[in-house]
């Protein structure tokens, strides 16, 4: 258990920091989502993500799963180099590329997910009739 603490909040590189803020906020905004204070499409008018293959679905929603695959993989990735790399050069060297990977995966993954979900949540409401 300690390791994938080590490995969410680890001192080597910066990215666990920024990962872990990134999942704090989307938790944050869904916590206010679910007491009223904001509304999923609170960041539809700002971004548009159908570039991105990400299109459909509300923003926030979007980038919520993008933080929380990235965040996941790149810890995962992260205790596995420990277990299976000696500490060093090796290691140090390793890390960009993993949470690189990571950033890519999780892009893919959220890509993957955000199909089915336009049917249910879908960008913007229907025109009033």
């Amino acid at each position: 258990m300690y390791m994938i603490a080590e490995a969410a909040t680890g001192l080597a590189p910066v990215f666990p920091y920024l990962l872990t803020a990134a999942l704090v906020v989307a938790a944050c905004f869904w916590l206010l989502v679910v007491v009223g204070a904001a509304t999923p499409h609170a960041f539809d008018s700002d971004a548009d993500l159908d570039a991105w293959g990400m299109g459909g679905v509300p923003v926030a929603l979007a980038l919520s799963l993008l933080a929380l695959f990235t965040w996941l993989l790149a810890t995962g990735a992260t205790v596995l180099l420990a277990v299976h790399v000696p500490d060093g050069s090796a290691a140090g060297s390793l890390r960009l590329p993993v949470v690189c990977g990571a950033l890519l995966a999780a892009w893919r993954l959220t890509r993957f997910f955000v199909r089915p979900l336009h049917r249910l949540l879908p960008d913007e409401p229907e025109p009033s009739r």
